[in-house]
């Protein structure tokens, strides 16, 4: 977007724009996301910013009117696959906090100070400052949704003192921790509910208008027992729940749905309740969360451009803002996705089950909840014993959790479709068939089209007849990978209506 297109966004306080850039006014010294109610700024008083960090590098402060740190995260991070989107999607993930900027370098293939350089002049910010921001975000996000004491938000939010996390909070709010936790409305802050323990809180997800349930059914069809739990009530409510290794501990957490709340009155239909072993583990389970629900993504650009199809057009009119299912844990989907590979969503979820016994079990069973996934040791060492099938799929499936176990493939969020590629490939029993999916999955990659995929044909054979457009959906591009969430849908239906076998196992 030019200028001017940003500055007609904010005149008009299109919510959709929120958290795609930042509008900093010089008059007044503050910087506020496109939807801000106050009035819109002179032009010539106008500067916009891709990130917040770069606002604070200028020496705006945040507005206190509309929280723009309040906002869904930007898409591009997914969209981009450069150096500063894979930088933006390990940053978001926690890498600084755990590997300094010289880890986020090496995981990039450069140098700290080339790294610099390239966010600097693409984003406005350097790592550290785009780290910083990133927990200033959610410092304000635990300050004004729990009743956390200020020590622990502080270590929650990445911060590693008490007084760092003071200083930020009025470098960038312009307010003390206090002052911003007095700030949230009633409805959020709830002061009446009795504390939870340091470690478990709950807070809404903010996300982009519409949003398609039909996410939970994808994660219902494929949840492992033990690890993952989806349910539904009369009233509509709808929860997914599962176990999760995080980097220094364990943790569980339920998204929740509730149809009844209304987004216009402020309020948020999605959930988040989690109980971490750590808290400094909270942003990673927040930014892990996010990507499975795809909570950063811009519905409405996206079904805009899906509609074009005429073959996609129904179905985006019935299922507006569907969402890509992403990955809390690279090296478990590509095992997922290893196994399912050429049989069905129930026999990939049936060997699944049967594998998840290998993982460790927790303490304390929680909802059905009592273990984790295996790590790839665990099923290097136990899967012989636990897969069945084909020998080759097993051998494949060993071989691959091996190489991760022993640090010989390492993949995850800072990777790109190429480099994902090249350490995938190699492997036995993978194609680009897995690549593209886990591309999907793992790193949000919006324009991938498994043309290949059964289920994929089976959809584009109910799909409603249109003119003749190509046959891969480049016309849709870069939102392929959304127009195969609609052909797995509209595959999905008819089968299950008519008994007829279900889609692979994915």
């Amino acid at each position: 977007m030019d200028f001017w297109q940003r500055y007609r966004a904010i005149d008009a306080r299109d919510t959709r724009f929120d958290g795609q850039f930042f509008t900093a006014v010089r008059s007044t010294g503050i910087y506020c996301r496109p939807s801000c109610p106050a009035r819109t700024p002179k032009a010539e008083n106008v500067t916009f910013y891709e990130t917040s960090a770069a606002a604070h590098e200028a020496g705006y402060r945040a507005c206190k009117r509309c929280l723009p740190e309040a906002v869904p995260g930007t898409p591009a991070w997914n969209l981009r696959s450069d150096v500063a989107g894979r930088a933006m999607r390990l940053i978001n993930d926690g890498v600084i906090s755990r590997e300094g900027v010289d880890g986020l370098a090496h995981r990039l293939g450069y140098s700290a100070r080339q790294l610099n350089r390239i966010l600097s002049h693409e984003l406005g910010a350097g790592p550290l400052s785009l780290a910083r921001a990133s927990r200033a975000q959610t410092a304000r996000t635990l300050l004004v949704s729990t009743s956390m004491m200020f020590a622990d938000v502080a270590f929650a939010s990445g911060f590693n003192s008490v007084r760092q996390f003071n200083d930020t909070i009025g470098e960038v709010f312009a307010m003390t921790p206090t002052a911003l936790r007095a700030s949230a409305p009633r409805t959020v802050r709830r002061q009446d509910e009795p504390a939870v323990a340091p470690a478990s809180l709950t807070l809404n997800l903010p996300y982009r208008e519409p949003f398609d349930t039909g996410i939970f059914d994808f994660l219902a069809a494929r949840a492992v027992p033990g690890i993952e739990v989806v349910s539904e009530d009369p009233d509509g409510r709808r929860s997914y729940s599962r176990t999760l290794r995080l980097p220094l501990g364990h943790a569980t957490f339920t998204v929740s749905y509730d149809p009844r709340v209304s987004p216009a009155a402020g309020g948020s239909r999605l959930q988040l309740s989690a109980a971490v072993a750590d808290l400094h583990d909270l942003p990673v389970l927040l930014s892990r969360v996010r990507r499975l629900f795809d909570l950063d993504a811009d519905p409405v650009a996206i079904d805009e451009a899906l509609a074009r199809d005429p073959r996609l057009k129904p179905s985006v009119r019935a299922l507006p803002g569907m969402r890509l299912p992403g990955a809390v844990d690279p090296q478990e989907l590509l095992v997922r996705a290893m196994v399912g590979q050429q049989i069905t969503v129930a026999a990939a979820r049936t060997a699944l089950t049967q594998l998840s016994t290998a993982g460790t079990s927790l303490r304390t069973s929680v909802d059905g909840l009592d273990r984790l996934f295996p790590t790839a040791a665990q099923l290097a060492e136990q899967g012989r014993e636990l897969l069945r099938g084909p020998q080759r799929r097993i051998d494949s499936v060993l071989s691959a959790a091996s190489a991760m176990a022993d640090g010989g493939l390492d993949f995850g969020y800072g990777d790109d479709e190429r480099s994902l590629a090249l350490k995938l490939l190699p492997l036995p029993g993978v194609g680009p068939w897995t690549v593209g999916y886990v591309a999907m999955r793992v790193l949000g990659t919006p324009d991938v089209f498994l043309g290949n995929d059964a289920a994929v044909r089976n959809g584009l054979k109910v799909m409603p007849a249109g003119p003749a457009l190509s046959a891969d959906f480049r016309d849709v591009s870069p939102w392929r990978s959304y127009a195969v969430m609609h052909l797995w849908r509209a595959a999905a239906r008819p089968r299950v209506r008519e008994g007829s076998p279900k889609p692979r196992g994915t």
